[in-house]
């Protein structure tokens, strides 16, 4: 059975607030669910870690909360579909875990503004041009919360699943060796394949470009 975080041996932007058995469809054994909650705005965040101990630096995947995605089966983004590949990864890797961050819908900007921004898609922006037609930022998401998760779990080195180069610099920046980055692709559909050729071009995701 994992450790229970109970103190922490750094500066932190988290508490850990309890720890609990999870039974999911992805592992025979369940998984154990960590909660934390952040010091700076009260979000609470999930750290979920697979049965086993790794061998070495575990599997990692850091994902931000997507409700249209994660919990609708939007096919606009591709976030759900990764949420589903990345725990099947993680159940099959000892000791793997999933970093569920809360509070970065639409990469930040909120579940109301991210549909105001998908109105502008729908007229022909990509995510970066409505994103600042509506005065929001690119991506406003910030990962301290998942490097100050993973040592409090007492993981300094990962394994990261990830296309998003932004993610792992942010990891090293809070004292998180990132030895490894495995991608995490997932197959385009009519729906989203203009939306992951933007994260491919503007934020340099490691993803295939459409033609042209």
């Amino acid at each position: 059975m994992q450790a229970v975080p109970v103190a922490f041996a750094r500066p932190t932007t988290v508490d850990f607030i309890a720890v609990a058995d999870l039974p999911t469809v992805y592992s025979a054994t369940p998984l154990r669910a960590h909660s934390f909650r952040s010091r700076l705005d009260g979000v609470e965040h999930l750290a979920l870690v697979t049965p086993g101990i790794a061998e070495g630096a575990p599997l990692v995947r850091v994902h931000s909360e997507c409700l249209t995605g994660d919990a609708l089966g939007s096919l606009r983004c591709d976030c759900g579909p990764q949420l589903q590949e990345s725990m099947r990864r993680l159940a099959a890797s000892p000791g793997g875990v999933l970093i569920y961050l809360r509070g970065h819908e639409g990469r930040g900007i909120g579940l109301a503004n991210k549909m105001r921004a998908y109105a502008l898609q729908d007229k022909g922006m990509d995510t970066v041009e409505a994103n600042r037609a509506l005065g929001l930022p690119e991506d406003a998401r910030d990962y301290a919360a998942a490097a100050h998760m993973l040592h409090a779990l007492g993981h300094h080195q990962v394994r990261l699943l990830s296309n998003n180069p932004d993610k792992a610099a942010a990891l090293r920046r809070h004292g998180i060796e990132v030895v490894q980055v495995e991608p995490l692709v997932i197959a385009a559909n009519p729906f989203n394949a203009h939306y992951l050729d933007t994260k491919a071009r503007k934020f340099g995701h490691a993803l295939p470009l459409l033609p042209g």
